[in-house]
């Protein structure tokens, strides 16, 4: 069974109590956002709102609020999408297991889309911008946003639907400059394929034409995040994962996704822009405003049944996470292919996915003598060099064989495999003046900041402790010393002055290693809020790796720089105070969080059991 439609699946999800609706009027700025967040971490149902504020569409979340019931909307086509990958790894299987892999080739006929002609689904009506539902997640937030696009766009030039490029680029509806139903807000990021188009059309006098699709068949959001290599576009995996052939007609020279719920088509102009956010986003921070490109809204199409599709991002982990791990369970097969040496890779969702990469590697340079990082760096800066893991900010990479138990999944034992054997004199490689994630606003600019890569191999060479040494003190102005876990120290220091902020750091490293033995304790965190650091595991990976900037944050006792190499002596410090360049994080409004809770979770509501 595959969905035809978000109908088909909304009502599937229904029939197996895995979708609530929600038959009261919500209103779109803040309070559906703010119910959404509350089942979400209860891992509750998808949620159908029936009756939105402001517009006549019915609008649905936390379609795949959960990973189990992720892989359920997808249950029938994944292991068939998986065989496929399995063959694209190793062909000859093909051949060995021949009636395993016997419905591979029907699988990959669905990856061709199909052009159709006539009316489609998605042309059953016109509307406005300002008829959408206009949904606005957090109190700072520019305007209202598409949260789950799927942007479609071609070369110039080309009605070729395997050249198209499909995209989730955020989309903003209102707010700001934009003139309300006739310009929206383009957002895109470093490493994606919209980019690659846009830069062809400016050498071009074809106008940069572009569709946004919002709903279809689940497959058909999830491809729009799918990291396919540049030129293979995402329509065939969208047919793969859906079972179903990704059906398009093309419309006054705009595609048009046949079973999409909504497809707004316009043009992208090629030079101006407007200001854009800002934006709670999934690091579990504001991106801020920032000037970019514009579409200029021509049609704006919605089939008879129309479900407006949404999503709430904030610190993860949030229903986009489900993305994720989706991603990982169908392209771990690749890893090796992908990246040589490569036995895993984790992009650490708890911190923000892009701020922290772990890897397991191979070491075999030179198999006959005392073993130290060398394969283990070129495949480091393999990773740090192609799509979207070249956006890593801390690149832990350690090696297989000195325990092939470890796994980059289960992070607090990678983080103890780490600090039981690195060498704070030999293992870290800074990247500096180089790009971030966009939506890091930890480096010295939009874009700008650096990259720690800590690689590790050999014997274990420390013990860890989680006891602080005996006697234990800190120098004036720090306080609250609490383990995080073996290994790991938080201290609070006093606020950031970017005056004094990085001596600071320098002076409690020096101090620390002055007065005890740090051996057992080798990474310290400096922060505002030591009890919140240590109180969960996911609060240390959070607040760690998203607030600090390695060039800048990263400090050791006895810190010194040989031939342009960085090295320390116990401990090391990461200096992950707010600084006064970061953006805000995100903070619910609690008037709203009442009003939500009073309205929806008191005793004898429909949603109470999640309360």
């Amino acid at each position: 069974m595959s969905y035809p439609s978000l109908q088909a699946a909304a009502r599937d999800l229904e029939r197996t109590g895995q979708l609530v609706r929600i038959s009261e009027e919500v209103d779109p700025y803040l309070e559906m956002a703010t119910l959404h967040l509350r089942i979400h971490a209860a891992g509750g149902p998808a949620l159908l709102f029936e009756r939105v504020k402001g517009s006549p569409f019915p609008a649905l979340s936390n379609l795949y609020g959960t990973f189990q019931r992720t892989e359920y909307l997808f249950r029938h086509t994944l292991p068939r999408v998986r065989e496929v990958i399995e063959l694209k790894k190793d062909p000859t299987l093909a051949l060995r297991r021949a009636w395993h892999y016997r419905r591979a080739p029907f699988t990959a006929l669905k990856a061709l889309p199909r052009r159709v002609r006539g009316r489609v689904p998605v042309q059953y009506g016109r509307t406005r911008i300002g008829a959408l539902p206009q949904i606005v997640c957090w109190p700072m937030d520019g305007g209202a946003f598409i949260t789950l696009p799927q942007v479609l766009t071609l070369p110039p030039g080309s009605m070729n639907i395997m050249e198209s490029n499909l995209g989730m680029y955020r989309i903003q509806l209102s707010g700001n400059e934009y003139v309300p139903d006739r310009e929206v807000g383009m957002h895109y990021q470093l490493h994606r394929g919209i980019g690659v188009h846009h830069a062809a059309y400016n050498q071009s006098d074809a106008p940069f034409r572009a569709s946004i699709f919002v709903g279809g068949p689940p497959a058909h959001a999830f491809a729009a995040i799918m990291p396919l290599p540049e030129g293979l576009s995402e329509l065939t995996f969208a047919g793969m994962l859906g079972g179903r052939r990704f059906r398009y007609k093309w419309h006054h020279g705009y595609v048009l996704s046949a079973d999409a719920d909504f497809a707004i088509t316009g043009i992208i102009r090629k030079n101006g822009k407007k200001p854009e956010g800002p934006f709670g986003d999934h690091l579990g921070y504001y991106s801020l405003r920032h000037d970019f490109p514009v579409m200029e809204v021509e049609e704006v199409w919605h089939r008879k049944d129309a479900i407006w599709h949404f999503t709430v991002v904030g610190r993860p982990p949030q229903e986009d996470s489900s993305f994720g791990w989706l991603i990982h369970e169908l392209v771990e097969p690749l890893t090796p292919a992908e990246f040589p040496g490569i036995c895993e890779l984790h992009a650490v969702d708890e911190a923000g996915v892009h701020p922290l990469l772990l890897a397991i590697g191979s070491e075999r340079y030179m198999p006959f003598r005392e073993k130290k990082p060398e394969e283990l760096l070129t495949q480091a800066n393999h990773l740090l060099g192609k799509g979207q893991t070249s956006l890593a900010k801390y690149l832990f990479i350690a090696e297989r064989s000195d325990d092939p138990n470890l796994h980059t999944h289960d992070t607090r034992a990678f983080f103890r495999h780490v600090l039981e054997r690195v060498d704070l004199s030999r293992d870290l490689h800074f990247h500096t003046k180089t790009t971030i994630d966009t939506l890091d606003y930890s480096g010295t600019g939009w874009n700008e900041g650096s990259k720690l890569v800590v690689a590790v191999c050999g014997p274990v060479r420390r013990r860890l402790s989680g006891e602080l040494p005996t006697g234990f003190h800190l120098p004036k102005g720090f306080k609250n010393p609490k383990v995080v876990a073996p290994g790991i120290l938080a201290v609070e220091g006093p606020a950031f002055q970017p005056d004094s902020g990085y001596a600071e750091a320098d002076a409690l490293a020096d101090h620390l290693a002055a007065h005890f033995d740090m051996a057992g304790l080798p990474l310290v965190v400096l922060c505002d809020d030591a009890d919140f650091l240590a109180a969960d595991w996911s609060n240390f990976l959070w607040a760690t790796f998203t607030r600090s900037n390695p060039s800048h944050d990263v400090h050791g006792a006895r810190a010194q720089c040989i031939h342009k190499h960085w090295s320390c002596a116990e401990p090391l410090v990461i200096d992950a105070r707010i600084k006064p360049h970061h953006a805000p994080p995100l903070e619910p409004d609690p008037e709203v969080v009442r009003r939500v809770e009073d309205r929806f979770f008191r005793k004898g509501k429909a949603l109470e059991q999640w309360g």
